[in-house]
């Protein structure tokens, strides 16, 4: 008797045992891992990410003439709207496509995939709510550091007949998996400018160049690699300028030839180049319209007035969690 007694306390520690430590792995698998290589964000499967359609399926007549003339405006920005430029000269000579890759197309590659869905009216990054064609306007004063073109211009109407149609078939009012940039885990620590200055050393300097300045054609018209920082490139107003935009943008899509199945570097590695793409000199420009509701400001916007206590320093390089986690209590204290 006293034998069974001692083999089932030891089966029962055994399996409290065996249990505690499949909670633990079950705990530590489902914690953000920033520097690891982590595939689809969301647990959405590659295969069921939107990918906009080829250019060859736009459709013929004067509709599809519209839609290609907007897919060209976005690829080839730079030529029509650059410092040389044959409608105007109002830009910094950027593609639209340099952000948005493929001109909108790829999954996760900071696409027009939830255009169509939320249109004609979604919320902005600012708290207000924009239609598309104020956000075409919105890419040009700040990501293109240039003038806003006229709303009501074919040039925009153009931009957005190919927007819609890239999303046609996309639910109204459903974001597909794959639009706009992946959110990557926040890091536990600051990201690093230092340790990403190594990073685009090896890693980025070859396209974009030593001193960041990208890339022309031939010609001199287009950036076929486009100036991160520097008077050539996007201002501080640009969505870019937010650190966990670009390192979710860096993440599935640089170096050149990375795609979100495989990518090249790990979440911090990302974080790190995205803080020292962000630390170098470029255009600065107030819009002094943005965030009139201060508590909505996301918390990696660096520049104050904040409704936290915590240093314009720490909203632009973190370490973010602190800032997410005294959010959280305040809300918490208010809702009771």
């Amino acid at each position: 008797m006293k034998n069974k007694s001692m083999l089932a306390a030891l089966v029962l520690v055994l399996v409290v045992l065996v249990g505690g430590e499949l909670i633990l792995r079950r705990m530590i698998d489902r914690s953000p891992k920033a520097d690891q290589k982590t595939s689809v964000a969301a647990g959405a499967a590659a295969d069921s990410l939107w990918q906009g359609p080829d250019s060859t399926a736009i459709p013929a007549g004067n509709a599809g003439d519209l839609i290609r003339y907007g897919r060209d405006l976005i690829a080839r920005t730079g030529y029509y709207f650059g410092p040389t430029g044959s409608i105007s000269r109002t830009s910094n000579g950027m593609n639209c496509q340099n952000c948005h890759i493929d001109a909108g197309r790829r999954p996760w590659g900071n696409n027009f995939g939830g255009v169509r869905s939320s249109y004609p009216k979604f919320k902005e990054r600012r708290g207000a709510v924009e239609d598309i064609a104020q956000r075409v306007s919105d890419c040009f004063e700040r990501s293109l550091n240039g003038i806003a073109p006229d709303t009501a211009s074919r040039e925009v109407g153009a931009m957005i007949a190919y927007m819609e149609w890239l999303g046609e078939g996309v639910p109204k009012g459903k974001k597909p998996a794959g639009a706009g940039i992946i959110a990557i885990p926040y890091l536990a620590r600051a990201a690093d400018p230092a340790k990403g200055k190594v990073i685009y050393g090896v890693k980025c300097q070859t396209c974009h160049g030593p001193d960041g300045a990208g890339i022309k054609d031939a010609a001199g018209k287009l950036y076929i690699y486009p100036p991160l920082w520097g008077g050539n490139s996007y201002n501080t107003g640009a969505s870019l300028y937010r650190l966990s935009r670009l390192a979710g943008f860096i993440y599935n899509n640089m170096p050149s030839g990375t795609d979100y199945r495989k990518p090249q570097l790990t979440a911090g590695e990302a974080w790190d180049l995205a803080a020292f793409v962000d630390s170098m000199p470029r255009p600065v420009k107030t819009f002094r319209q943005d965030w009139p509701d201060i508590s909505l400001k996301p918390v990696d916007h660096p520049f104050g007035p904040f409704a936290d206590s915590f240093a314009s320093l720490q909203h632009k390089y973190g370490p973010f969690l602190p800032i997410i986690q005294a959010r959280e209590a305040k809300h918490k204290n208010v809702s009771k």
